[in-house]
Parts: structure tokens; sequence; C-alpha cells
């Protein structure tokens, strides 16, 4: 039934919507009364650890599985910092807020440095050896190479207990490609493909999906913020949770949910230092 499911593009999550009687088989849930009585499921939805207290008490628990977060934010705003931090922390035991897993980093700017795995590794008490071993590294050269490697990542995440995968930065290639707005059309469906093939993903596999995401200047605002996401309502409606980072002053970092099914709009702070992202 599993690879059945898989070949339609499905997962076991939706046989309860495709057939009641089948929620049983899944051990998904159980579908309660007919007519106006509304469905009821219990899933559960696993959480990968940021390390840092305010991050991971701002997104209840962690990064989700099952779902894309979206890490946005200008330069040294933290975004490959927190990516580098959770390549680590997904391979620590679920007591410790990980899940005994691996990570696939997908590198789309060559910003991957393996001696900040260490650095970080050590502090959160893993040999640096295992964690480096814990992170299946791919360097994306463009778009079609970025989506090439989500493709090919189906055929090793079973295999390799994958359930963290990162793609640092989503959107560099796209941009650098697809300049002007005459080529915006383009950009923007190939764009929402990729997307799509990380949801789908998340979804089959139930892991978790980190993004980074880069930030625009509008010339047309005078007033408030002029920086926004890039990618458009694309991301914005692609992306699961998109928290935006920010620089504070003497070196913090600002955190905020900005769009979220559950969350209310909030902030937290943290910082940055040699054992990697911390709580202040």
């Amino acid at each position: 039934m599993s690879r059945v499911l898989r070949k339609l593009g499905l997962s076991f999550r939706l046989l309860p919507l495709l057939d009641p009687d089948l929620a049983s088989l899944a051990r998904l849930g159980r579908f309660y009364g007919r007519g106006p009585s509304p469905p009821s499921f219990n899933f559960k939805f696993e959480k990968v650890s940021t390390g840092v207290r305010a991050l991971d008490d701002l997104l209840e628990g962690g990064v989700e599985t099952c779902a894309i977060t979206e890490f946005i934010g200008e330069f040294g705003a933290g975004k490959t910092q927190l990516c580098h931090q959770l390549a680590v922390m997904v391979q620590l035991p679920p007591e410790r807020g990980g899940l005994s897993a691996r990570c696939l980093y997908i590198d789309t700017e060559g910003t991957f440095r393996p001696e900040r795995i260490v650095s970080i590794a050590r502090y959160r008490g893993i040999d640096p050896e295992k964690a480096l071993e814990g992170i299946i590294y791919a360097r994306a050269y463009n778009s079609d190479h970025q989506m090439l490697l989500v493709d090919e990542a189906k055929k090793i995440i079973e295999k390799e207990n994958i359930k963290l995968v990162i793609v640092d930065s989503l959107i560099t290639h796209f941009r650098a490609e697809y300049p002007g707005r005459e080529n915006l059309a383009a950009r923007q469906q190939k764009l929402n493909r990729h997307i799509s093939q990380l949801h789908r993903l998340a979804s089959l596999y139930e892991l978790a999906v980190v993004v980074t995401n880069q930030v625009l200047a509008a010339p047309d605002i005078f007033f408030g913020n002029p920086l926004r996401p890039a990618g458009g309502n694309i991301v914005a409606h692609g992306c699961t949770y998109r928290i935006w980072l920010r620089k504070g002053k003497e070196g913090k970092r600002i955190a905020r949910i900005i769009d979220s099914p559950k969350h209310a709009e909030k902030e937290t702070v943290f910082a940055i230092t040699d054992e990697g992202v911390v709580d202040i």
C-alpha cells in the first residue's frame, strides 16, 4: 500500500480523507460520525529542537516534521548559523530534542562550513566526527541541479534515516537565472514546482524541511521596514511557518513569526557565539 500511495504522490495521512474505513489500516486516526459531524484525526508531528530554549518556545517545541519552515533575513541575521545547528540537533536522541536521525544539507551559496559543525557539536556533547558523518552534504550549482537533488533524495531518505532536509538558500539560483519582469512568470512557476517537491518530501517521509530566504528592498516604501521576503506569494503560500530574523543591538538577534497556521505573531531574542546559536 505504501508503494502504491507514493507512486500516486499521496501520503498515509490522506487515507482518512480518501476512505474513512482505511484509517485503521494506517493507524493514523478514526472518523467519528457521519453527516455534520467533523472528522477527528490523531496526527502526531515530531519536533527538532533548535538548541535555543527561546526559539523552541516561540515554535512550541522546535521545527516541525511534515512541514516547511522558512527562515527569512538579510545577510548576517543568523539563517545559515541556525541551519548548521539544526543539522547537529536532529542527530540527538528524542530526550535531548533530536530525532536520532541524519540531515540532508543542500547548499546553494557555498556557505556550509564543517568547522562550524565541529564547534557546535563539541558544545552539545557530540563527537564532531560523528556529527559530520550524520550530515549528507550536496552543493547545488543551478536551479535545475537543486531540483534534481531533491528528486534524488527520495532514493536515500529511508536508507540513510534522514529526518531533516535543509535548503540554504531556497531562491538564490532562481533569482540569478530569471532576472527582470519578463522572466518573472517562468521563475515563479518553476519555484512553485520546487516548493511542491519539498512539500511532498516532507509529507511522504514525515521529515522536517527547513529553507532560508533572502530579502528585497522595496524602493517605493518611505516609512516602515522597506525589506520584504524574496519569492513573492509563491514562497509565502508555500511555506508552513515563516520566521523573520533580524539583527539587534549588542550582537543580539531577533526572531519573529510572521506567518503560521497556529501561532500568533510574536518574537524572541537569541545570540550567536562561538558555541553556536544560544539563549541570552
